[in-house]
């Protein structure tokens, strides 16, 4: 998929993406605005180390300050600091709920901790904040004490009894001072040692008892309060502004998903060259969606000759004469593979271009079962091809065509609905009805029921020098196409082309459209309506004459004088009058009137 298609897929789907974007964000304000808000307090705190001068030292006590800030961001989350908490601030729930809502952290390569709590209440999450803290110093301060006591008495006894021996020994020196044998100097010798020992002991119980006591004396402030936590008057939860935002661009993604998936999963044509592809022959137009209030609204190219959809038919017209090789086309097919796809429509409208070029145009509502094209042209249906194939004996076709408001174009109605369609449009008269009205005008077009629902259009095609498919827009589906395509190829009928109607038009192509004619409007009448001529005191100004009203002369109906079909069909139309009254069939009073020929006669 191209860049370019995912553009046209945004654009075709815009609206569900728009409408799941504001349904998933309407959601997420809704349950944003519809949730109680949550406050946040925190608590910042500081483990206090001692320092000395040797470095080695200094390094080792900030990696012990690491891992005792990592401890004590255990410990305050147990639940004796929190049970205690509970308790003296009197607050709902157990420990294990406040546990939820509590979050320690120390804050990478430093000595600090943050403590933060969430709550309903912006002044409860603070205490509850500051009442950890101090519970927890207190509860670490006891501990810590508990420890170093007992060390300390430890060590206290251990020095005591060690300075009792000190004693004894020197009292036992003092009573061998007076000289005496030799044995009292190996006494005197043992004592000295013995001294030395215990004096040794001493110093070093002496030396354990001042560590300890730093010790317990820097654990009463090892961690101090760097920022006491405070009341918040912004909630965290819910960010319902985020929230929206998010839903939004969700929504969107959710919308434009679905849109992609929709377009995966949907097998109708989308545009001319899917349909060609599908078909296997040329796209020979493309035609717009137009409003149809009424079967004469059909005919665009008469009614708004200046259109885009009128020009789109006149580009058919020019397509399919390109497609004639072997030489001109006499008679063609138009039909479509299902119903509601517009071929009455298509054929009614390539016939009004066809004629107004000069043309002479037969256009033969074939469709036995459902004929639509004399309400399209407002003309009766009483007698038609039902009524030459039925009659007996020979006759000539012209007594059953209808002379039409177009100039150069003429209607051979259905007339009643016969029981058996497909014999007659099979049998031998209806080829020789086909001959009689190709020699009689430059091309005859056949409307035809759908190809896929009944075998007329077959039938008729293989007595036609070719056939134009029709095809819908988002209607029409991909195997119809495609089964179309493999029941021309094993009837050995010759599709000339396919033509899809109600295809999306570019926006650029209809604004230059209307931009191209704007212009010439406002060359001609002035910018902004400033070069009108203004109406002088005493003179009158003349419309000019083609601002005159038209008026469509009404057609030549059954049982009315027919004209002279006898006569030699000339090869253009003699028009008179304005520039527009090719498309209207006369001119109002006053101007010239077009002279419409009649096809030629002939017999079948």
């Amino acid at each position: 998929m191209e860049l370019r298609q995912y553009a046209r897929l945004i654009w075709r789907w815009l609206w569900l993406i728009i409408v799941c974007a504001l349904l998933a964000g309407g959601a997420a304000y809704a349950v944003s605005a519809n949730t109680a808000p949550v406050y946040q307090s925190s608590i910042s705190l500081l483990i206090n180390q001692a320092r000395s001068g040797n470095s080695s030292a200094d390094y080792s006590a900030l990696l012990t300050g690491e891992r005792l800030a990592k401890t004590y961001a255990e410990l305050m989350r147990k639940r004796p600091v929190l049970e205690a908490v509970i308790a003296n601030l009197a607050l709902p729930g157990d420990a294990e709920a406040l546990t939820k809502r509590v979050s320690v952290a120390p804050v990478r390569d430093t000595q600090l901790i943050v403590l933060t709590v969430e709550d309903g209440d912006p002044q409860r999450a603070a205490d509850t904040a500051n009442e950890i803290v101090r519970v927890f110093g207190q509860q670490n301060q006891a501990l810590q004490a508990g420890r170093y006591t007992d060390t300390r008495q430890g060590l206290e006894r251990e020095l005591a009894k060690v300075q009792l021996d000190i004693d004894r020994t020197q009292a036992g020196l003092s009573a061998l001072k007076s000289p005496g044998t030799s044995a009292d100097e190996t006494e005197r010798d043992r004592l000295q040692t013995l001294l030395a020992q215990y004096r040794n002991s001493y110093a070093t119980l002496f030396k354990s008892l001042g560590d300890i006591r730093l010790a317990e004396a820097q654990s009463t402030d090892s961690l101090s309060v760097a920022e006491a936590a405070r009341p918040e008057a912004t909630p965290v939860r819910p960010r319902t502004t985020v929230n929206t935002l998010l839903g939004l661009v969700v929504g969107a993604l959710l919308g434009f998903g679905l849109a992609f998936l929709i377009e995966y999963l949907d097998d109708r044509v989308k545009s001319a060259g899917q349909a060609a592809t599908l078909s296997g022959v040329m796209s020979l137009g493309a035609i717009g969606r137009f409003a149809q209030r009424d079967p004469a609204d059909q005919l665009v190219v008469l009614r708004e000759p200046q259109s885009p959809i009128a020009e789109a038919y006149r580009m058919l017209r020019i397509n399919l004469d390109f497609t004639a090789i072997d030489g001109p086309l006499g008679a063609v097919v138009v039909t479509s593979g299902s119903p509601e796809e517009g071929k009455s429509t298509t054929i009614a409208n390539l016939a009004v271009a066809l004629a107004e070029v000069g043309r002479c145009v037969i256009l033969v509502d074939a469709d036995l079962r459902r004929p639509t094209l004399h309400r399209i042209l407002g003309l009766p249906n009483e007698r038609g091809v039902t009524t030459a194939l039925l009659r007996p004996g020979p006759g000539s076709a012209s007594e059953y065509l209808q002379a039409t408001a177009v100039p150069n174009l003429w209607l051979l109605s259905s007339g009643p609905i016969p029981p058996n369609p497909a014999e007659l449009l099979s049998s031998r008269r209806m080829a020789e009805l086909v001959e009689s009205l190709r020699s009689q005008a430059d091309i005859v077009l056949f409307d035809t029921p759908p190809l896929l629902v009944f075998a007329d259009a077959l039938v008729l095609a293989s007595k036609c020098d070719g056939t134009l498919l029709v095809a819908r827009a988002n209607f029409t589906r991909v195997g119809a196409l495609a089964r179309a395509k493999a029941q021309f190829a094993q009837a050995g009928a010759r599709l000339l082309g396919v033509a899809l109607n109600q295809a999306p038009m570019p926006r650029g192509r209809q604004q230059s459209y209307y931009y191209y004619y704007s212009e010439e409007r406002n060359r001609r009448r002035g910018w902004f309506g400033l070069g009108r001529r203004r109406k002088r005191a005493g003179q009158a100004v003349m419309p000019p004459a083609a601002a005159a009203p038209v008026v469509i002369e009404p057609p030549v109906v059954l049982g009315a004088a027919a004209p002279d079909l006898d006569a030699p069909r000339p090869q253009a139309l003699e028009l008179g009058g304005t520039a527009n009254d090719h498309s209207t069939g006369s001119a109002a009073s006053g101007a010239e009137n077009v002279t419409v020929i009649a096809p030629g006669a002939g017999a079948f």
